[in-house]
Parts: C-alpha cells; sequence; structure tokens
C-alpha cells in the first residue's frame, strides 16, 4: 500500500484525542509528547550501546521502527495543529537541505546557514 504523507496526516489525526483546542491543551500538549517519543528513540540506542556493544538486531529495528512511528505521528499532529500538511513541511526541508547542499553549507551549525 502506498500513503502519501497528507493522507497519513488524515488519517492519523482520526486517533486523536482533542483536549480543548489551546495552545497549552493541544498544541504544546503536542509537543511535549513529541519530546517524550524522541526520548524513548534515545532511551533504546542508548540500552542498544549500553547492554549490546551497540549490534542492531533485527527485534531493535523493530522496536526502534514503533518509537520512530510514535514520532512521526505526534510531527504530524503538531503541524495539524499548525495548519500546515507534512506534505509542506517536508518539501520545505528538501529545499532547504537542497540549497544547504549546493551553498556548501551541509555541515555547520544555525538554522539560517
Amino acid at each position: 500500500m502506498s500513503l502519501t504523507l497528507d493522507e497519513y496526516q488524515k488519517r492519523a489525526m482520526s486517533t486523536a484525542i482533542e483536549n480543548n483546542g489551546d495552545f497549552v491543551g493541544s498544541f504544546l500538549h503536542r509537543i511535549l509528547g513529541l519530546v517524550g517519543e524522541a526520548g524513548e528513540v534515545a532511551e533504546k540506542v542508548k540500552k542498544i550501546i549500553r547492554d549490546k556493544d551497540a549490534k542492531l538486531d533485527e527485534a531493535d529495528k523493530q522496536e526502534l521502527a514503533k518509537e520512530l512511528g510514535d514520532v512521526l505521528w505526534y510531527v504530524q499532529a503538531s503541524a495539524d495543529y499548525l495548519g500546515i500538511s507534512l506534505q509542506e513541511i517536508a518539501e520545505a526541508n528538501l529545499e532547504k537541505l537542497s540549497s544547504r547542499q549546493a551553498r556548501g553549507k551541509i555541515k555547520g551549525s544555525g538554522d539560517n546557514r
């Protein structure tokens, strides 16, 4: 099954629980969920490094994929709150990275390089 980013966003939002629609109840809640899920990815990677000598197996990959799916859900939910589609975000990100690459600015720091 082929799924576009916009289709994913629409279907994923059907699983969202709306709080009260305000900044704290909806947007901040989603951002905190995103940070929490990203932390779970980091925690799993830390344990792979610590306990498995940094060697991934298929079970690790499957568990990381599940957590990355949760990260994706919170990214799309945050974007939805802002009224921006994942497709727009993905296209803008690729344009930004392409521009940096063309200017030799992939490495370095700063948002506007």
